[in-house]
C-alpha cells in the first residue's frame, strides 16, 4: 500500500544539474503526489459507499484507489532510480561513496543495505555515505542520517560522522570506524580528478538501475590486462547475484525525503 509522501524541498542534487534534471526528478515526483490524491480520495468514496450500504461500488472504488497507490509507488521508484543516477554517476563521487541525496527515507535505508551487502562481498573496506546536512529539511532536522546509523547499527558496523558533517565514515570490516587520514586529507566522496573507481562501484551503480549510468573504465598497466578481465567477471557475478534483491528492496515504499 502506498503512503502519503512528504517534499522538504531544496535541491536534492550533489552537483550543479541541468534544469531538465531537476525538472524530470519534480515531474516524477509530482506525478506521485497526485497519484496518492486519487487514491485516498477513492478511499474516501469507497468508506462512503459502504457506509451507505453500497458494496459494490465500495470494492470498485477501493480497487481503483489501489490502483492509483501502485502507479504512485512506480513514479516514486522512477524518480528514485533517476536521481540515483544522477548523483553516483562515476566522475561525480568516488568509488568508495554513495550519495542518497534525493531519497525519501525508506528509500535510502533499502539503497544503503544492498551497497554495504555488495561492497563487502566484493572485498570493500569502508563506504563513504553521504546523506546530507539537513539544510533543506524542516526545521533543518536530518532525515537520512539517523536511518543510516540505524542500518549501521542493525548490521553491527561501526560509523562516525566525518568532519563534513553531512557524511558518514563506515568501516565495512566490523572494526572501530576511524577514517585513515589519507581520506581526510584528500576529502574523499567528491571526485577530485586523480582517483581511480572501484570496479565494484561501476557494476553496482549499472545493475542498481538498469545499466544507465555511462561509465568509463579502469586505466590498465602493462601486464595487467589479464587480471583486470578476470577480477571484472567476478565483479560481473557478483553482481547478477545481487540484482534481484535489489530490485525487490526498490519496490518496498517509501516515506519522506531529507
Amino acid at each position: 500500500m502506498s503512503h502519503q509522501m512528504t517534499q522538504i524541498g531544496g535541491s536534492a542534487f550533489n552537483h550543479n544539474q541541468s534544469s531538465h534534471a531537476e525538472a524530470e526528478y519534480d515531474r516524477l515526483r509530482g506525478l506521485a503526489r497526485q497519484e496518492q490524491g486519487k487514491r485516498s480520495s477513492c478511499f474516501d468514496k469507497a468508506h462512503q459507499a459502504y457506509e451507505r450500504g453500497d458494496g459494490a461500488a465500495a470494492h470498485q472504488l477501493s480497487e481503483e484507489g489501489k490502483r492509483h497507490g501502485q502507479m504512485a509507488d512506480q513514479y516514486n521508484k522512477q524518480a528514485s532510480e533517476y536521481i540515483f543516477r544522477e548523483n553516483n554517476a562515476v566522475g561525480r563521487v568516488d568509488g568508495d561513496t554513495i550519495d542518497l541525496h534525493g531519497q525519501f527515507v525508506e528509500e535510502a535505508e533499502d539503497i544503503l543495505e544492498q551497497r554495504i551487502k555488495y561492497a563487502q562481498s566484493t572485498g570493500q573496506t569502508h563506504l563513504h555515505v553521504i546523506v546530507g546536512k539537513g539544510n533543506h529539511s524542516v526545521n533543518h532536522i536530518q532525515k537520512i542520517k539517523p536511518r543510516v546509523e540505524q542500518v549501521c547499527q542493525e548490521l553491527g558496523l561501526q560509523y562516525s560522522t566525518e568532519a563534513n558533517a553531512g557524511r558518514i565514515y563506515i568501516n565495512l570490516q566490523g572494526g572501530p570506524a576511524h577514517m585513515p587520514q589519507e581520506h581526510i586529507q584528500h576529502g574523499a566522496g567528491y571526485q577530485q580528478g586523480h582517483a581511480q573507481p572501484y570496479a565494484g562501484q561501476q557494476h553496482y551503480n549499472q545493475h542498481q538501475q538498469g545499466g544507465g549510468y555511462s561509465t568509463h573504465q579502469q586505466q590498465q598497466h602493462p601486464g595487467g590486462g589479464h587480471q583486470q578481465q578476470g577480477q571484472n567477471d567476478e565483479m560481473e557475478k557478483m553482481a547478477k547475484k545481487f540484482l534481484p534483491k535489489i530490485l525487490k528492496y526498490l519496490e518496498k515504499q517509501c516515506c519522506v525525503v531529507m
